[in-house]
């Protein structure tokens, strides 16, 4: 093959299709605890993983994996020069640390620090929701985990994943996994391959995408600092997947007489960390991030049952003084267009006129279900931006259950916050 050739077979990426259902795993008798993955092998899902180990443990690169949150660049998380190419490929930080990926209580196990013993409340909660989307902090062992997977902190931050393809590859690999998102740093985090696509396949950014249909959670996982606080308590420093409530009900099950649940802390809410936030043991909390092409602007909106004293203006008003602000992005005259990511209780028409720009809307579902506004907000916002909006304006949610995760998104997402009455 002449060096061209070579080159431009580097260049080329590859999209796999796997099933969810030709991988399964199961409980054995001789593994006590453990999960013994079994694969169809004469499924294209085998030739897909059995491809994709070979580009991790054979050329060393970086391979594009569905998880249940979002698409993940995945290396094997013991190998530093595998793991550099993840942020070489991103343009990711060299101080924002990665998250592995085990598929085994064994395989974490095998990365924590020999004489290290999990705390009570870990164990709680890996037995409710591992394998998912729940991160936890565990002492690192520097002999074992390589500095640039933890940015050189003391800590290093690991989930088991609950999707088959993700946790399948794991286990068919024998490989622990780093995988931050599948996306250029800064960007929507992709929740579909057609996102990978776009972003790192029509550039030939990674030789391969697995493809295993949208993510199911559709933000990323809830990463918990458990071993840090003196006083106990869980600390969440990013929310996610796995909600406050959910963890904090968990807690206090069981329970002795007099006995006190552990408290649960979310970061900004309820405690503050500046030196974490520059020192961050997680990702997530120094950079920007989820941020599309486009300006993103949050629409907090007036609540009637609850008045506040601040001024919220109209719609119409708003759009106005955005319009003036923000340049089109399309050379060609003719009438503006404007995204709305908003729920499905969002009286769009209403509150705009025949006048006003074109309205491209994506709905994130009913207002009383934040669990669909997580898994529809990156789709949403990478949907808009290919649909060629001028900006992106985005409705707030209470801040409950999922809600708390995708507000965090958002907020991050956005350059302006306007206050906005739609009654």
């Amino acid at each position: 093959m002449s060096p061209k050739a070579v080159e431009q077979e580097a260049l080329r990426t590859q999209i796999l299709q796997c099933k969810a259902g030709d991988i399964l795993f199961e409980q054995q008798a001789d593994l006590g605890r453990e999960e013994h993955c079994l694969i169809d092998p004469a499924s294209e899902t085998y030739e897909a993983l059995e491809r994709a180990s070979s580009i991790l443990k054979k050329d060393r690169r970086p391979v594009v994996i569905p998880t249940e949150t979002v698409y993940g660049l995945a290396a094997a998380a013991t190998d530093s020069t595998a793991v550099e190419k993840i942020f070489t490929t991103k343009g990711r930080p060299a101080d924002n640390p990665l998250i592995v990926h085990v598929s085994s209580r064994s395989m974490l196990s095998s990365l924590l620090p020999p004489s290290y013993t999990i705390p009570s409340s870990y164990e709680r909660l890996m037995k409710a929701f591992w394998p998912g989307p729940l991160t936890l902090l565990f002492p690192a062992d520097p002999s074992k985990i390589p500095s640039i997977v933890t940015a050189g902190q003391k800590t290093v931050a690991i989930r088991m994943p609950s999707h088959p393809v993700a946790r399948g590859l794991i286990a068919f690999s024998q490989t622990p996994l780093a995988a931050p998102s599948a996306n250029s740093s800064g960007r929507p985090s992709p929740t579909k391959a057609e996102h990978v696509w776009d972003d790192l396949g029509t550039s030939g950014k990674v030789p391969l995408i697995l493809d295993g249909g949208p993510c199911d959670v559709g933000v990323e996982s809830t990463v918990v600092d458990g071993i840090s606080a003196e006083d106990g308590s869980i600390r969440v420093l990013r929310p996610g997947g796995v909600t406050v409530e959910e963890m904090k009900t968990v807690l206090s099950e069981g329970l002795s007489p007099g006995e006190s649940p552990v408290r649960v802390l979310v970061h900004k809410r309820d405690y503050q960390d500046t030196h974490m936030e520059q020192h961050p043991t997680t990702p997530g909390m120094k950079y920007l991030h989820y941020t599309p092409s486009v300006p993103v602007i949050l629409l907090n909106l007036k609540d009637t049952q609850n008045p506040s004293t601040e001024e919220h203006e109209p719609l119409a008003k708003v759009l106005e003084d955005l319009l003036a602000k923000h340049q089109p992005r399309s050379e060609k005259p003719g009438r503006r267009k404007v995204g709305f990511l908003v729920t499905s209780d969002f009286p769009v028409e209403s509150s705009t006129g025949a006048n006003d720009p074109e309205v491209v809307t994506f709905d994130l579902g009913p207002r009383h279900e934040p669990s669909v506004a997580a898994q529809r907000l990156f789709d949403g916002l990478l949907t808009l931006e290919k649909k060629g909006v001028d900006f992106i304006l985005v409705e707030a949610i209470d801040e409950e259950n999922e809600g708390l995760a995708v507000m965090n998104r958002v907020r991050k997402a956005a350059g302006d916050v306007r206050l906005v009455d739609v009654s």
